[in-house]
């Protein structure tokens, strides 16, 4: 079944939103070379119950921390580690959820580490647009297959690739609720989105083919044939007014 939130519940989800923006914003200012991933977990935790709120992560589905944080040819779900050191020229994904007066909440975006390569820069910047268009089209009386459409459509205009195997989601007071939200499809197909409806949506972009593997770890996805991945996703409400992005500071 599919939640349909009331104006309270998006309030809150509002208020919970804006608290996971800036807490990823103040961990993506401090990525750098020598830094490890778990050190980013272990603030990204901190940050979140100083605020109030709890991880959504931590121990959900037997997830280990409350950061995912992938590197490279990692595309989601990867386990922060103090054995896994940042060098210059990396891509981080970084993947957070919290909790908040009983509603989640869910971001990613993907961050340089120094100077990254020209195809590096370009990948995070088609990802983070796919985003934008995807999320544009978030509006009642469009369809899921418009949203999935228009990131599809404009990833493989640029010679990247979709990944076919995960998705967005609707969430609210479960972490991930009803519908899926596929990044690929066709226009006017599939569910008919409704006002008070409550979407992650987030490409997951890769340089080489779109196929993924999970690995040994049972947690992280790689991509199949070693490219770089990139992931950006926000929390989305559909209103009346058009679609509103409910993690972003203001």
């Amino acid at each position: 079944m599919i939640s349909v939130k009331s104006a309270g519940e998006i309030a809150i989800m509002r208020e919970g939103g804006r608290i996971l923006a800036q807490v990823l914003e103040e961990l993506m200012g401090g990525v750098r070379p020598g830094m490890s991933t778990l050190e980013l977990d272990k603030s990204a935790e901190e940050k979140i119950r100083k605020a109030g709120a709890k991880p959504a992560f931590l121990h959900y589905q037997g997830f280990p921390n409350t950061l995912c944080a992938s590197l490279n040819n990692e595309v989601v779900h990867a386990i922060p580690s103090d054995k896994k050191i940042l060098k210059e020229g990396d891509i981080l994904s970084l993947d957070l959820g919290l909790m908040y007066k009983g509603y989640y909440s869910d971001i990613a975006r993907t961050v340089p580490v120094g100077k990254i390569s020209k195809e590096a820069t370009r990948l995070v910047e088609v990802t983070k647009k796919a985003l934008q268009l995807g999320t544009a089209k978030a509006r009642p009386g469009a369809t899921l297959g418009d949203i999935g459409y228009e990131i599809q459509r404009f990833v493989e205009s640029e010679g990247f690739s979709v990944v076919r195997e995960l998705c967005g989601h609707g969430i609210g007071k479960e972490l991930h609720e009803e519908p899926q939200v596929l990044n690929f499809g066709e226009r006017k197909i599939g569910l008919v989105l409704k006002e008070g409806m409550v979407l992650s949506i987030e490409p997951m972009v890769t340089a080489g083919e779109w196929n993924v593997k999970l690995a040994k770890d049972g947690q992280t996805y790689l991509t199949r044939d070693g490219s770089l991945a990139a992931h950006f996703e926000d929390t989305v409400a559909i209103t009346a007014q058009g679609p509103e992005v409910l993690t972003r500071l203001k």
